[in-house]
């Protein structure tokens, strides 16, 4: 290790110290009743994971699951006419996969509300 590159390491470590004592010695101490969650500093009744009911987590790795396919298909839209037929066997041998996992939630009642 050089001498410079020890000097910005150290120059670094001081200034990320100065600046938190710097944020320790100008903090506010804060008001109980403003830092509340919610409601006008009222405490919360309930805790926040219980009011959903586990299968919208299903729901969500489901929606998730369609995103992300959204995330392939859309470079994969820019470059299909250039990369020919295989990018399209590719793309719906994806589109299969998915739709088996798609057979797979809605026979597991992913999609099953009541």
């Amino acid at each position: 290790m050089g001498p410079l590159f020890v000097a910005v390491l150290l120059l670094s470590v001081l200034g990320v110290l100065a600046i938190r004592a710097l944020a320790r010695a100008l903090a506010v101490a804060p008001d109980p009743v403003t830092v509340l969650p919610w409601q006008s500093g009222h405490l919360p009744r309930e805790h926040a994971l219980s009011r959903y009911h586990p299968r919208w987590y299903v729901a969500s790795v489901v929606f998730l699951a369609f995103d992300v396919e959204m995330l392939f298909m859309y470079p994969w839209a820019l470059v299909v006419a250039d990369l020919g037929a295989g990018a399209v066997i590719e793309m719906f041998a994806f589109l299969g996969v998915l739709l088996l996992a798609v057979l797979w939630a809605h026979r597991e009642g992913a999609f099953r509300w009541a």
